[in-house]
């Protein structure tokens, strides 16, 4: 109690009324300055800085006009096939024979290509219009591939021109020789049906597959060149697999969207 009105009566006498109140200690205008500054300094980034995200969507190797389905303009009977899978094709080609009422007919390609899937066999009964093969539109071993991604509708509006793309390529171990490097080069203006997809890649259960989440639009990416890997391509390792690519190989692909800033996250 002694010590306590010694106290008092220091902090009455005339002789301290004159010394100035201390706030605060050091440390904490220390502690204060430097959370001044950090929300400054996070006040700038969210109004002035960028953040990029991706988007992921299934894709495949295509060349860049993709393919048709050939369909029989007669009916009747199969009795030879006169070309073979892989076989590439000027216009005009013979595919296979098939046998009518009025005699023999042949089915020819519409357009040079690739012949990529056989869909009949000899002695099989077609009707008018049965889809007897796929043809991909290719005249040249050098023609180059594309890569086409089907991304969700909703995110197809973010996707900026010339956007860097990365493929996982489902017959490539990613981690052994990494993800295949391409650039958005065009973006449809609609989503398209399961009939669309199946008439560009000249195969109807990838148009079933690729729609089965919804209409989704297709993005166009070109695969960026590179001479000193064996395929031709530029890879996220040096080298790359030791192997080419093929067309109509199915891949996974990460687009990265246009750059938002993070205050345009808050605003409605």
């Amino acid at each position: 109690m002694q010590f306590r009105q010694q106290a008092l009566a220091k902090l009455q006498s005339p002789e301290e009324l004159d010394l100035p109140v201390r706030l605060a200690r050091p440390q904490g205008w220390l502690v204060l300055s430097v959370t001044v500054v950090a929300m400054a300094a996070t006040s700038v980034w969210a109004v002035t800085g960028s953040v990029t995200s991706t988007v992921s969507a299934p894709a495949i190797l295509t060349h860049g006009e993709g393919s048709y389905v050939l369909q029989s303009p007669v009916a009747g009977q199969v009795t030879a096939i006169l070309a073979e899978e892989g076989e590439r094709l000027p216009a005009n080609s013979p595919v296979l024979k098939v046998r009518t009422n009025d005699g023999e007919t042949v089915v020819r390609t519409i357009a040079a290509g690739r012949l990529t899937a056989l869909a009949a066999t000899i002695g099989q009964i077609i009707a008018t219009g049965a889809n007897v093969a796929a043809v991909e539109k290719v005249a040249d071993a050098d023609d180059p591939l594309y890569a086409t991604v089907y991304v969700p509708a909703e995110n197809a509006g973010s996707i900026p021109a010339n956007a860097a793309v990365d493929l996982t390529v489902q017959t490539v171990p990613t981690q052994e020789y990494g993800v295949l490097r391409g650039h958005v080069k065009s973006v449809d203006r609609s989503p398209q049906s399961p009939q669309e997809i199946a008439a560009f890649l000249g195969d109807s259960q990838l148009g079933e597959q690729f729609t089965k989440d919804g209409r989704p639009v297709a993005v166009l990416v070109r695969l960026d060149k590179s001479s000193g890997t064996e395929s031709g391509y530029k890879w996220s390792s040096a080298d790359g697999p030791p192997y080419p690519l093929t067309s109509m190989t199915m891949a996974t692909g990460s687009i990265r969207l246009a750059g938002q800033r993070p205050v345009d996250w808050l605003l409605p």
